[in-house]
């Protein structure tokens, strides 16, 4: 494994300290994808705990990803702790109270972009283990972390290059806690323990382009797409299964580019996102937005072209580890956390071809938006129960 560089815009932080932590990678502007240097913070943070470290990029799909993947113990179990340091684009600094990488704490709160969404949830977890392992190693196992710089973005050289590299090194990952903002009101509110799937399209309709006034000279493609919609939206994909809420389609984009009012156009194209449960794989969900389609569509044809990077739906199924995480969240927090598979995606969808996986993070009510911010309080206590994850997961291992 290969040591991270000297990391110079911020010195690390003395202690264990969450708060710290958070506000150092705060200060680091790694808006996606030029996240490299908060990954080689992480790296420089963990490799002076006494972590080792495999710090790699990938490139395969753009500009170079910052990716880690850092482990301290030698053998079984192996508990990961998985997150991502990009961000999305702050927007106007203008709009802000406090500078969006100032990492400023004021009355109780701790701003900047990516204070939950989720540096703040890297720095908990990492103080969480520096103060487990720095307290007494376990008589046997291990805890990683696995850190990306392109969750945010495309999501094709982050995390899913990292599980390919462990998987080809043999690399094991027993069960892993992925710190997203799972929390929609406080925390304790909610753990993720699966994924709806995601699926994108783009349906195209061609026609004849002719004067508005003269249809019969023209072959107008608007009222074909819209029959075709309807048939996508019409009935519904599925009613729920038991750790999914129904699969739903929207309709995300309509468009025939046409700025006038007197010209029939040539051609029109909409585009759609599915979010499915378990009841369909991607295959499966493919074939039916087809067969939707083709129902409707005749004697009229059309073009379908899906999106690249879809996801599978995935659960964690209730048993030992879900009930470990949701058992130290409510000792914390006092509250018992609902078990949902709610939400966009995340990279769990990578890291379930690992190891069971389960979110746990901030409360998301400010993420991606001006004055993104969280309760100190909050921070200090989700490592609270990254801690006591630790402690009960290597005093009685689910495996």
């Amino acid at each position: 494994m290969s040591m991270p560089p000297s990391v110079k815009s911020e010195p690390l932080p003395e202690g264990t300290d969450a708060v710290e932590l958070a506000r150092a990678l705060l200060k680091i502007p790694s808006v996606t994808p030029d996240s490299a240097e908060a990954v080689d913070f992480v790296a420089a943070v963990l490799a002076a705990a006494g972590f080792r470290i495999d710090r790699f990029s990938s490139a395969s799909a753009g500009p170079p990803i910052a990716n880690l993947y850092a482990q301290i113990g030698e053998s079984g179990p192996n508990l990961c702790f998985a997150g991502h340091v990009d961000v999305v684009p702050p927007g106007d600094p203008a709009l802000w109270t406090h500078g969006p990488f100032s990492g400023a704490c004021t009355d109780g709160l701790l701003f900047g972009r990516g204070a939950v969404d989720m540096k703040g949830g890297v720095a908990a977890a990492i103080a969480a283990a520096l103060q487990f392992w720095q307290a007494g190693p376990p008589a046997r196992g291990s805890i990683s972390f696995l850190v990306t710089g392109d969750e945010e973005g495309p999501a094709l050289d982050g995390t899913v290059k990292v599980v390919e590299r462990l998987k080809a090194q043999g690399t094991r990952i027993d069960h892993c806690v992925l710190g997203e903002p799972t929390n929609p009101g406080a925390l304790g509110d909610m753990v993720k323990i699966g994924r709806r799937g995601s699926l994108s399209g783009t349906v195209t309709v061609r026609g004849k382009q002719g004067h508005a006034a003269y249809p019969e000279l023209a072959d107008n493609p608007v009222p074909r797409l819209i029959r075709l919609l309807n048939g996508l939206i019409e009935a519904p994909l599925d009613h729920g299964s038991d750790h999914f809420p129904p699969s739903n389609l929207e309709i995300v984009s309509v468009d025939v580019g046409n700025p006038v009012f007197n010209v029939i156009p040539a051609e029109a194209r909409a585009k759609f996102n599915v979010r499915f449960n378990d009841r369909f794989s991607l295959p499966t969900m493919q074939a039916e937005i087809l067969r939707r389609l083709t129902a409707v569509a005749a004697p009229a044809s059309f073009d379908l072209a899906f999106q690249p990077g879809p996801s599978e739906s995935f659960v964690t199924a209730p048993g030992p580890f879900v009930d470990l995480v949701r058992g130290a969240v409510e000792t914390v927090t006092g509250r018992s956390p609902a078990l949902s598979t709610t939400g966009g995606t995340s990279d769990a969808r990578f890291i379930k071809d690992l190891c069971p996986v389960v979110e746990f993070g901030l409360v998301g009510r400010t993420m991606h938006g001006v004055n993104e911010a969280t309760a100190v309080d909050d921070l200090e206590r989700l490592t609270e129960i990254y801690r006591l994850i630790l402690d009960r997961y290597f005093a009685n291992p689910p495996v």
